[in-house]
């Protein structure tokens, strides 16, 4: 790979992933409060349903897009009647909540190796979740130079100009910073369009890549010896 002097990281999924509140039960828990019956077995069907509501044609960040997100996923898992908005507008509060998160295992000692060899380190997110508390939530203050949340900028992952902010504010040319992120379409294809490289972190090695000139990474430990 080629010289590179910083990285930026997506958050969700990339980071940290969702604990039970944001699962099967932690939906349908919400949704009896509110009177709406769902299928917790369904919940993983009803998020792929409903993916391609957040590939947004203005690509800016929208509120109301997250919430009728939200609402389509218990739609999809069976609820219906007027609960529907109000339980999925207390399921998208709560996304914002650090406590309902945990950190993947790998992440810390990967972050810590990297801004030791000197690397700038970045966050770009499609959240409005503060990415400030964040870091000390999860013990990795000092370690970002710069994060960029599309519900602060206004513009969504993948639009290129979410991108080139992160690169102003941390002062660094495209062409010598990496976008790191589980997205194929929103932090991959997002971040080449901004002419950053970018490395897929697939996880779960659900992806089946046609590029073969993306990298593609199953753990960050993994991502100090590529660069």
């Amino acid at each position: 790979m080629a010289e590179t002097d910083a990285l930026f990281f997506d958050v969700d999924f990339t980071l940290i992933r969702p604990g039970p509140r944001f699962l099967g039960a932690g939906y349908a828990g919400t949704c009896v409060r509110h009177g709406v019956e769902v299928d917790p077995a369904s919940f993983e069907t009803a998020v792929a349903g409903a993916a391609a509501m957040l590939d947004s044609a203005d690509q800016l960040y929208h509120d109301a897009l997250f919430t009728r997100y939200t609402a389509r996923i218990i739609e999809l898992m069976g609820g219906s009647g007027p609960g529907v908005a109000t339980a999925a507008r207390e399921i998208y509060d709560d996304w914002a909540q650090h406590h309902h998160f945990e950190m993947y295992d790998d992440v810390p000692a990967a972050l810590m190796a990297l801004h030791v060899r000197g690397l700038k380190l970045g966050l770009i997110s499609n959240s409005h979740r503060c990415l400030t508390s964040f870091q000390s939530h999860f013990a990795i203050e000092g370690l970002m130079s710069v994060t960029v949340s599309s519900a602060e900028f206004g513009h969504m992952k993948p639009d290129p100009r979410i991108f080139q902010e992160a690169l102003d504010r941390m002062e660094v040319s495209a062409s010598r910073a990496v976008m790191v992120g589980d997205s194929l379409a929103h932090d991959v294809q997002g971040a080449r369009r901004a002419g950053m490289r970018a490395v897929l972190l697939d996880r779960g090695q659900r992806t089946t890549l046609d590029d073969p000139s993306i990298p593609v990474i199953r753990s960050l430990a993994e991502l100090a010896h590529m660069l």
